[in-house]
């Protein structure tokens, strides 16, 4: 669990940390909540719950219509905070029993974060895991630089090009059987790369 008590914060953190969700107050010291939604929504998919003393209809419809997944009015128990976070991880995928990808000798458990190859576990950096998820979750599609640069390291990283080629080597040394001609991590020249089972 990471906190940020400002929406220029927030979306740093959120851009950086990469959350599973958001739980947004609209009280925010330097600018409304309602600021973070509209640039947040602008990069990420992320579920977002919003808490806020704000009761008033049109309040909480403008926020749904940005992209909020629940709005949930103060005071609440935290019993019912609970369940509505269960309920976005849900839908939004993060809670899925048949999480686990394989392709070749290697297996990725998405929900513990595991990686295994030829039965053994795979230590991979938060960052690879990331990067990893990014590229096994389109398989065959060409993903862009710029496309996992904004999906991994966040929105500030996308003219940092250098990152992708030198994660997606680490991730090939580390699971292609022979990591100069790999079978599953191909390079796009031009454009970026793409998975194949």
């Amino acid at each position: 669990v990471f906190e940020a008590s400002t929406c220029e914060r927030g979306l740093i953190e959120a851009g950086t940390r990469k959350p599973d969700l958001v739980i947004l107050d609209l009280g925010l010291p330097d600018g409304d909540g309602m600021d973070f939604l509209r640039a947040f929504r602008s990069w990420s998919k992320v579920a977002v719950i919003v808490l806020s003393a704000r009761s008033d209809e049109l309040v909480k419809v403008a926020a749904l219509d940005l992209g909020a997944d629940d709005y949930l009015s103060k005071p609440f128990g935290v019993a019912e905070l609970l369940a509505r976070v269960r309920v976005a991880l849900r839908r939004h995928g993060a809670v899925d029993a048949s999480s686990v990808v394989r392709f070749g000798t290697v297996a990725i458990d998405m929900n513990k974060r595991v990686v295994s190859k030829d039965g053994e576990v795979v230590r991979l950096t938060a960052m690879e895991f990331r990067l990893l998820c990014a590229v096994v979750r389109s398989p065959g599609a060409v993903l862009t630089h710029r496309q996992l640069l904004r999906d991994v390291w966040g929105p500030s990283a996308v003219e940092n090009g250098h990152y992708v080629r030198v994660y997606m080597g680490r991730l090939r040394h580390r699971l292609e059987d022979d990591p100069a001609r790999p079978r599953h991590f191909l390079t796009e020249t031009g454009l970026g790369y793409r998975f194949l089972p």
